[in-house]
């Protein structure tokens, strides 16, 4: 779920950005650069007609973007601040900053949860710069209406750790793919702590997760470049996954985010493009909505409008960049293709 940034070329970078993201999934590192429930079904019609937004701030890197019904984008950063830019505008401000109450890492997922009035997000230790008083991956919960924290569940100890996306299901349960150990967990609504829903290791790799609207859950995987149905039993458990015949191969998948019926809205950090993935029977229609940036894990939508970021992720593992200014971290905005 992580971006690049632009070098000498595009395609150049593009090499250099697969062939890092390699080596550091196999480090089960799993740097993918996110869930249903939370994205704005524009309630309230405010368009933006802005064509970028700025975020505010510093060591951004920016893995995830969601909205929120008002028209609010908010993005998650690597310092472990979530930043919002409300209808309009073209600054993205600290909303929620890290501090002992809230206990705020490394952040990948955020998902606005309009139904529960809450923004979850997935809280990582820092895989570049790990402290040595860094406290457990979590998956944490803030109220929308204050950004002040509701809840924070943290994961199991015993083996690696990257929480990448989250989704909601319709009766309020909120699920989080889990990249490093290939696992998927649960947080029942009301509940004290997060259980297992499913592991293996046909799921390392597991990144994006959303549902469709009769209630299938769908993945992406951004080590194995698949898209995925999550079968399930009769009580709910999980059951085994199908992969999915694609039209067209996809390359670092991410950021899977419901558009209605079974159509999702999808980035490709190798590819640096977004995509519309709209899944019939046992096979998944790509259809390519923009193919212009370096690399980017994070899409999401309001309305008419699509939003997604670079990560410029290069800069924090790439020798040649480490230490050297990224530039300003922006969220760019493009015109969201209509269901046909």
């Amino acid at each position: 779920m992580m971006g690049d940034i632009k070098m000498t070329d595009r395609q150049n970078n593009h090499a250099r950005t697969a062939g890092l993201t390699a080596i550091c999934a196999a480090l089960a590192l799993a740097l993918a650069l996110a869930g249903c429930g939370g994205e704005a079904t524009a309630e309230v019609e405010a368009e933006r007609t802005v064509s970028e937004i700025t975020i505010d701030g510093t060591d951004i890197f920016p893995e995830s973007l969601t909205a929120d019904a008002k028209g609010n984008i908010y993005a998650g950063s690597a310092g472990g601040t979530i930043y919002r830019a409300e209808p309009g505008a073209t600054i993205a401000t600290a909303w929620a900053v890290p501090d002992q109450e809230n206990g705020l890492q490394s952040l990948f997922g955020v998902l606005a949860d309009d139904a529960h009035g809450l923004l979850w997000t997935c809280s990582n230790q820092d895989m570049f710069s790990p402290g040595e008083n860094a406290l457990p991956p979590a998956i944490k919960a803030f109220t929308l209406g204050t950004g002040k924290i509701a809840a924070s569940y943290d994961f199991p100890e015993g083996k690696p750790v990257v929480c990448n996306d989250i989704a909601i299901a319709a009766d309020g349960t909120a699920f989080a793919t889990e990249t490093a150990s290939g696992r998927i967990f649960q947080v029942a609504a009301g509940a004290d702590e997060m259980t297992l829903f499913a592991d293996g290791e046909e799921l390392i790799g597991v990144d994006g997760i959303a549902f469709a609207e009769d209630g299938t859950m769908y993945i992406n995987n951004v080590r194995q470049n698949l898209i995925q149905r999550v079968e399930r039993n009769e009580d709910g458990s999980y059951a085994g996954l199908t992969t999915l015949e694609l039209s067209e191969p996809v390359a670092g998948p991410d950021a899977l985010r419901p558009l209605g019926g079974n159509r999702f809205l999808q980035a490709e950090g190798t590819n640096g493009r977004i995509t519309v993935v709209t899944i019939e029977g046992d096979k998944a229609n790509i259809s390519v909505v923009e193919d212009r940036f370096d690399s980017t894990a994070a899409a999401t939508h309001f309305g008419n409008t699509g939003y997604t970021a670079e990560g410029k992720i290069a800069y924090r593992f790439d020798p040649a960049l480490q230490g050297q200014d990224p530039g300003p971290f922006t969220i760019e905005t493009f015109p969201m293709p209509q269901a046909e």
